[in-house]
């Protein structure tokens, strides 16, 4: 039984240094809450989990800046040449 393949599905265009920021910023966010209200000794570890969600998503910053530096161009992505014609002005 020879079933017709489905087509590959092209992968999403998604800015993935906007989601890293916005997880970073929770993070940073939970942990200035943990800092005001102080939880018990039985409870720094979680002070220390937003520390390290925050330098995780800083290793992430610096991972995907280099990814796409790197990467060449898609079809999508055409490099932008400067223009050499004058606007009306």
């Amino acid at each position: 039984m020879n079933e017709p393949r489905r087509p590959e599905i092209e992968p999403l265009q998604t800015n993935d240094t906007a989601t890293i920021l916005v997880g970073t910023a929770l993070w940073a966010a939970a942990l200035v809450v943990l800092l005001i209200i102080q939880p018990s000794p039985d409870h720094q570890w979680w002070i220390w989990t937003c520390v390290a969600g925050i330098g995780g998503g800083a290793f992430g910053l610096l991972f995907i800046r280099r990814r796409d530096r790197k990467r060449p161009p898609g079809p999508t992505q055409q490099p932008i040449e400067p223009s050499t014609t004058v606007p009306p002005g």
